[in-house]
């Protein structure tokens, strides 16, 4: 059996099979839990994390110490609301917050580095069912997620279609486009041609890729805005001068702005990680999973879905949702849709519109 440890992990003692073929030994799994479960175990409801997302959804990241990553929604008497719901956020194996990824130590007793096997979406799922399965919970209330974490919604629903009675899917997608798969390619090569990457081994030089990870932060972050909302709050306006520097200096202040989040994002994660979790994403496709046919990934379920968009989004455009929608119609399954108005480009599922609050509360009851 897995062992559930105090410090809110569980560990798998049989291997973790891989769409790769290959297997991960003594897969870890940590998480953290917000209100209490009921007896019967119907009140569970799991969120799902988005790519540079964690476990501490409404608890004060221990590195950062910052606020949960969507403390707005989730609480006492907020939408998700956990004075009736027991809410569970994991860290997505592959990534670094506790969960096992590259920079976990291999039965060797060295770090994986790139030793680590590629992994898909749907390995990320099967962590997760193992980690429910720990738990004794056979079937959810709920699963929530945006981003990342909707294509893990998408997946659970459509491999493991018993374990949720609902799945509410926010501003993403069943497939990564030519697009989104080119601004990842993007963030790699910055990674790997930083001369401090060393090839994935650089956990015991004292010396990580922080440049070639915030080059990768920042390309991504642009596409997680809209044009309107940089526009709205940097426009051309200078960054602490009154005048141009005729150098290579951060002049404007979304230049700024990209370094900040650049930087800032070094702190807090593993640049293989990076490397893994956007190859899962752009491994992502749904209907080639299931025969070519989207719809067949949703045939005969019995869950209820609810999608949402937003209208500045153009990472996961309203029209990758439609696209999902239209399969679970055919499929006969009950889906609800709405694109909801916010200037914030994808990040909107992040920040602050009522709106969202009013459908995630009205679909999770």
């Amino acid at each position: 059996m897995a062992t559930l440890s105090a410090s809110r992990a569980l560990t798998f003692a049989a291997p973790l099979p891989l769409d790769s073929g290959q297997t991960l030994e003594g897969v870890q799994i940590a998480y953290e839990t917000y209100g209490e479960l009921a007896a019967d175990k119907s009140n569970a409801m799991l969120v799902t994390h988005a790519l540079t997302g964690d476990q501490y959804l409404a608890s004060t990241h221990p590195i950062t110490g910052k606020p949960g990553w969507w403390e707005r929604m989730v609480g006492p008497g907020k939408p998700i609301d956990t004075s009736r719901y027991y809410v569970i956020c994991a860290n997505v194996i592959g990534s670094c917050m506790g969960s096992t990824g590259p920079a976990s130590i291999a039965p060797d007793g060295q770090p994986y580095a790139m030793r680590f096997p590629v992994i898909t979406i749907r390995d990320m799922v099967r962590g997760l069912v193992g980690l429910l399965d720990g738990m004794g919970i056979e079937r959810l209330h709920a699963i929530v997620g945006g981003s990342m974490g909707g294509m893990q919604a998408l997946s659970l629903a459509a491999n493991w279609p018993d374990r949720a009675e609902r799945v509410l899917v926010i501003a993403s997608t069943s497939r990564h486009s030519a697009q989104n798969i080119a601004f990842h390619e993007l963030g790699r090569q910055a990674i790997m041609a930083d001369p401090n990457w060393q090839d994935g081994d650089y956990y015991a030089s004292g010396a990580s890729p922080d440049a070639g990870l915030a080059v990768a932060r920042m390309a991504a972050h642009i596409t997680y805005l809209s044009e309107d909302g940089l526009t709205d709050k940097f426009g051309r306006n200078l960054q602490d001068r009154d005048t141009k520097s005729f150098g290579f200096d951060a002049d404007f202040q979304v230049e700024s702005y990209l370094r900040y989040q650049g930087s800032g994002f070094t702190r807090r994660f593993d640049a293989n990680s990076y490397l893994y979790i956007t190859r899962a994403m752009d491994y992502f496709d749904l209907a080639e999973e299931h025969g070519g046919r989207l719809a067949n990934a949703f045939a005969g379920s019995q869950a209820r879905f609810c999608l949402v968009s937003f209208d500045s989004d153009w990472l996961y455009p309203t029209a990758e949702s439609r696209h999902v929608v239209h399969a679970l119609n055919a499929a006969g399954a009950a889906v609800s849709f709405v694109e909801l108005s916010a200037p914030y480009g994808h990040d909107s599922f992040l920040l602050d519109v009522s709106a969202l609050d009013r459908v995630v509360k009205g679909f999770v009851e």
